[in-house]
């Protein structure tokens, strides 16, 4: 793997891709300053070179329009104080005004380029956008894991251009090592466990990942798909009915490869999806018409507990229950536990995914695992085995 540690950046510009694209409030204040702090490695590490940066990205989605609110100004206070020193600002991303603000920069400084995404050029993947980017700097570094799945302008194309000197920056290469921990390199036993809404959204990771795991802990609304492809009695609860005969063709493929696969035994029940609803804990097999299943269980969490206490490597992918409702987040907050004891007690883990991301993060847990994924899209297609292109682009 090609990093920024095997190349000394004295008197280069290194042209960084990053992923700024931060929430914001109605003031267009970053609320969660995530990502930025994630790349202050990368661009410290430039920097202490002898070299500096500048920096691009996107932020939201103005399909090529240039509109205030996705202004890269707006986050230009967040990104100095977080990176340390007052960054430079151009309110272009190509041509006459942003190549003299790149060659008026001095070692040591930093610059960020105005939305990539003001431009069509860039989501399109255009050559001459890339080319145009390129002439910015002297080396190329993809740090940007959130959008390595695109084939975007200046996550893909642009390395063209950079034949020797293109790398991954640090985040960018933590997160490659995690997930080849998961599928390839991890000590055993390896758990997975796969969360969430849909088992439709969740059937090529579970394909892909099933010759790598020994165990794999299905829980969620997913689940009842499960479930009730098994016999069960599920009630209101979330179901893919088209699904049910693909169910049970994982739990065979599950058997093939010798993966033991631990279904919620009990659920936490609902007359309806609100946090006031009145509450019941029923087996899972067996809930009642007009009642749904919104969270695991106590013994599914103690069965769950034991499983990764005895792991060594973990993988989670999506909550076992709607975290979001007080009344409903036990279970998924027992997950945390429990992976968060495994990993104190020497396990690797790995969280990825919208969902669960926000969960750690929301109920403290992100500093209790190993490593928490900055790239939702992105994290789930390398899990489906599949070659991004930004990670492509610097392979080659």
């Amino acid at each position: 793997m090609k990093t920024i540690n095997d190349f000394n950046f004295k008197d280069k510009k290194a042209l960084v891709r990053v992923d700024f694209n931060v929430p914001q409030d109605d003031q267009l204040n970053v609320t969660d300053n995530t990502r930025i702090a994630a790349v202050k490695p990368t661009v410290e590490k430039i920097l202490n070179d002898g070299g500096s940066v500048i920096l691009m990205t996107h932020l939201g989605r103005p399909k090529g329009e240039v509109k205030n609110e996705f202004s890269l100004k707006n986050i230009l206070g967040e990104v100095s104080s977080v990176l340390g020193q007052q960054v430079k600002f151009v309110d272009e991303s190509i041509g006459e005004k942003a190549e003299k603000a790149a060659a008026e920069l001095q070692p040591g400084e930093i610059l960020l380029l105005e939305n990539l995404r003001f431009h069509n050029e860039e989501e399109k993947g255009d050559e001459g956008f890339a080319e145009q980017l390129s002439k910015l700097g002297d080396a190329y570094v993809n740090d940007a894991f959130g959008t390595a799945h695109r084939a975007h302008a200046s996550t893909a194309v642009i390395a063209n251009y950079f034949t020797s000197t293109k790398f991954f920056g640090l985040l960018m290469a933590n997160e490659l090592k995690a997930i080849d921990k998961v599928l390839k390199s991890g000590e055993r036993p390896v758990t997975a466990i796969l969360g969430g809404s849909k088992v439709s959204t969740k059937i090529t990771i579970i394909e892909n990942i099933l010759p790598a795991v020994d165990n794999l802990i299905i829980g969620g609304g997913m689940a009842f798909t499960f479930i009730k492809a098994l016999g069960g009695k599920i009630g209101t609860s979330l179901v893919e009915e088209d699904k049910l005969p693909l169910a049970l063709e994982i739990l065979g493929k599950a058997k093939e490869h010798n993966v033991k696969v631990y279904l919620p035994s009990d659920t936490i029940i609902a007359e309806s999806f609100s946090n006031d609803a009145e509450r019941k804990e029923v087996d899972i097999y067996a809930i009642p018409e007009g009642w749904m299943g919104l969270d695991a269980g106590p013994k599914s969490r103690d069965q769950f507990n034991d499983v990764l206490l005895n792991s060594r490597t973990i993988l989670w992918n999506g909550p076992i229950g709607v975290f979001e409702m007080s009344n409903f987040s036990a279970g998924t907050v027992a997950l945390g536990e429990s992976i968060a004891e495994a990993t104190k007690l020497g396990a690797f883990s790995l969280v990825g995914g919208g969902d669960s991301v926000a969960f750690v993060k929301q109920f403290g847990y992100a500093d209790k695992v190993s490593y928490v994924s900055t790239g939702g899209g992105a994290m789930l297609e390398s899990l489906e085995g599949l070659e991004l292109p930004g990670v492509a682009a610097i392979n080659k």
